[in-house]
């Protein structure tokens, strides 16, 4: 009996498996960026900030090598980061005027010149919506910033995902 559910069990899985490499689908995490853009000049309006950190690591990941800056006058890709931006929008009021619910809007900008083409300027934005409690403010400061960090690895993970697509 447990030897037959077993069986139904494995072919069932095995038929999803067979159906989703036949059309092609393929898990999207490891992005491989041209040839050009394998070594790379990452700057930006603030180097300390989170978004940086986790954009160079995450083209570590990618197999880009960063460097500081060119050597011996050798053209390369510069990926230029301005300073992400974070905005809200009041959704909703609570009864007594108090502001129930947020829209986050996460914008990034970045600018990737590369070696005779025109410069790529690039902008995007990242929603969220965040609901309030002034009664736990204290928990509720501490959701907004692992809110905040999802957002900043989302936006990392974009802006790799664009720069493979070049």
């Amino acid at each position: 009996m447990r030897l037959t559910a077993f069986f139904k069990h494995g072919l069932a899985l095995a038929l999803v498996c067979v159906l989703l490499s036949s059309c092609g689908f393929h898990l999207k995490k490891a992005s491989y960026l041209p040839i050009e853009m394998r070594t790379l000049q990452l700057t930006g309006d603030d180097t300390r900030a989170q978004l940086f950190e986790l954009l160079s690591s995450d083209l570590r990941q990618a197999k880009v090598a960063l460097v500081t800056s060119a050597k011996n006058n050798t053209p390369i890709a510069k990926l230029h980061l301005y300073r992400d931006t974070l905005e809200r929008q009041t959704l909703s009021l609570f009864k007594n005027g108090q502001v129930a619910q947020y829209q986050l809007a996460y914008g990034v900008s970045y600018r990737l010149t590369r070696p005779n083409q025109e410069p790529i300027e690039q902008r995007f934005e990242l929603y969220r919506n965040y609901q309030d409690d002034p009664d736990n403010a204290i928990a509720k400061a501490k959701e907004l910033e692992l809110l905040l960090n999802e957002l900043r690895q989302l936006a990392s993970e974009r802006i790799v995902r664009e720069l493979s697509q070049l």
